[in-house]
């Protein structure tokens, strides 16, 4: 049934791939960088992180709330409603970086209270402030690329991304550990945050660049130039319609990263949290192998969802889910392979601190276990949002990652002697918990929409 659905889903998938991929070579790159110049420089980096990936991965999800939107439009070939989405969505995304970077600058005040060793607060404090700059360029390049992939087009965010990427790369050789022949100071950790910063910056205006340029977006730029002239009551309804679908994802994904943000804390607090947050950074970046894989795809999932809902194809909507799971499990086997047999090398890669690299290993097996509760929540999730079904997404992921999550996050890492160890135990718990919730949404969805039609 679902043999059709694997081509497309490749073609779509494999630039989105490429984008993450990239993605992980930067953060791979970051912490490689900043972990062989100081390991305090990463302890430092995996607190001000675990902090700051929760407003990123909430835009992130904010963004993909235009996914299913112009996604129905496209699939019904009506570009100037595509267009007009864009528009709306752009201003919802970027006020929503203007809210953020506010509520982040508003929490530096408070970062002595964290319980952080205080030695490392001289090198988080400018380290927290270059990367509050870095949230508005975010918003308005998530807003842009959702709104291409959403087209069917996922090859120029791609691009854009690799761009991005290797401007990323570079100004961390230059800034990290200097370049006196060029007259580039040595500055550290603080050098990977502005070279973040700038390549976010590139990347928002090189995607607005491709829209307002670009043939295939002709459509859309006349939507978008015909929203300016719509009544403010029209205006009001297309940007109610992107909040009401891009709040609950905005939600679940902030949530779901809340509890990794929450394990960070928790293991920063352990009376060798320097070295078990360290591990913690390291291990957390490895695993982005597999979630970035797996993303690649079910995102590719929610573009064709999208497409089939626009024109009320629910039997096309449950082709895609079945490949799409197919597709995920075999890659999370994959992905298991490879850290039981390359973990600790690949952890080696970032830190020459034995005790980090040690301390590190001991988190392999746990990352395994999770992978196709991680899997299998991504695919069904995903097909949810395709089909702009996404209340469930706000109660699974608060029950599963608030109610669920975190007390089995404290009642492992610090009811027991497992530690940091205990503390990716409890990943599992709430993923696999999550995927079963989100797969019983997705059926009861999927119901209710075919009976609308009959």
């Amino acid at each position: 049934m679902s043999n059709r659905e694997y081509k497309p889903l490749i073609r779509l998938g494999l630039p989105v791939l490429v984008s993450q991929l990239g993605v992980i070579t930067v953060t791979f790159a970051d912490t490689m960088m900043v972990g062989r110049h100081l390991t305090a420089e990463l302890s430092a980096a995996a607190f001000v992180n675990s902090l700051f990936i929760v407003p990123t991965v909430m835009l992130i999800g904010f963004a993909n709330g235009l996914t299913p939107l112009v996604g129905a439009f496209f699939g019904r070939k009506d570009l100037h409603g595509a267009g007009q989405t864009m528009r709306g969505g752009l201003i919802a995304n970027l006020s929503l970086g203007v809210i953020f970077t506010i509520l982040m600058a508003i929490m530096y005040l408070f970062l002595p209270l964290f319980g952080q060793d205080p030695q490392l607060m001289p090198i988080i404090r400018p380290y927290y402030i270059i990367m509050l700059m870095s949230l508005i360029p975010m918003s308005i390049f998530n807003a842009m690329c959702q709104t291409s992939n959403g087209s069917a087009c996922t090859s120029m965010p791609m691009w854009m991304m690799l761009m991005a990427n290797a401007i990323n790369i570079l100004g961390n050789w230059l800034l990290i550990f200097g370049c006196p022949t060029l007259g580039v100071p040595e500055l550290g950790l603080l050098g990977a945050g502005i070279s973040t910063t700038v390549a976010r910056s590139m990347g928002a205006l090189g995607m607005c660049i491709i829209i307002a340029t670009a043939r295939r977006f002709e459509g859309h730029r006349q939507g978008w130039k015909e929203y300016g002239r719509l009544p403010l009551r029209r205006r009001g309804a297309i940007l109610k319609r992107v909040a009401v679908t891009s709040l609950p994802i905005m939600v679940q994904g902030g949530v779901e990263c809340g509890l990794w943000s929450v394990g960070a804390v928790v293991c920063g607090a352990f009376p060798n949290g320097a070295v078990q947050i360290a591990s913690y950074q390291v291990v957390n970046t490895v695993a982005q192998l597999g979630f970035m894989i797996y993303m690649s795809f079910t995102s590719a999932a929610a573009i064709r969802s999208a497409n089939y809902t626009g024109v009320s194809d629910y039997q096309g909507v449950q082709r895609v889910a079945v490949a799409t799971l197919n597709i995920v499990m075999v890659l999370a086997t994959a992905a298991s392979i490879l850290f039981i047999v390359w973990g600790k090398t690949l952890i080696s890669l970032f830190t020459t601190d034995t005790a980090v690299i040690e301390a590190g290993a001991l988190l392999i097996i746990p990352l395994v276990l999770y992978q196709y509760g991680d899997a299998a929540q991504l695919v069904y999730c995903n097909m949810l949002r395709g089909m702009a079904a996404v209340k469930p997404l706000l109660w699974v992921s608060v029950l599963s990652y608030v109610v669920v999550g975190i007390p089995a996050q404290l009642l492992l890492g610090r009811g027991t002697s497992l530690e940091h160890v205990g503390v990716f135990y409890s990943f599992s718990i709430a993923l696999f918990l999550a995927a079963t919730l989100y797969y019983i949404c997705y059926r009861r969805a999927l119901r209710r929409r075919r009976a609308e039609i009959l």
